[in-house]
């Protein structure tokens, strides 16, 4: 009998296929992190963004939205940019 899906686990699986089916050629560069500081380690030299793959927008620190919700995911906001993701219109909060 299959053992079932933690929810940690799940989560990833979803986030996973919603980038899957939004890919294209640029957004396959888009690299994922489960932690802010995961994501700052990887672009050094960059902003920390949050991607909301729904929305298709990211959000930066500041923001009201920002690491907020279940099909979002830390980032580099210039990989972001380059893979077709726009900046929230909501301002820092």
């Amino acid at each position: 009998m299959p053992t079932p899906v933690s929810s940690p686990l799940w989560i990833w699986l979803v986030i996973a296929l919603a980038a899957a089916s939004h890919a294209n050629e640029a957004s396959a560069q888009l690299s994922l992190f489960q932690t802010e500081a995961q994501a700052q380690q990887h672009c050094p030299n960059d902003t920390v963004a949050w991607v909301d793959f729904q929305k298709r927008i990211y959000y930066v620190a500041g923001q009201r939205l920002y690491a907020q919700g279940r099909t979002g995911t830390f980032v580099c906001r210039n990989e972001a940019r380059r893979s077709g993701y726009r900046r929230s219109v909501l301002g820092r909060r």
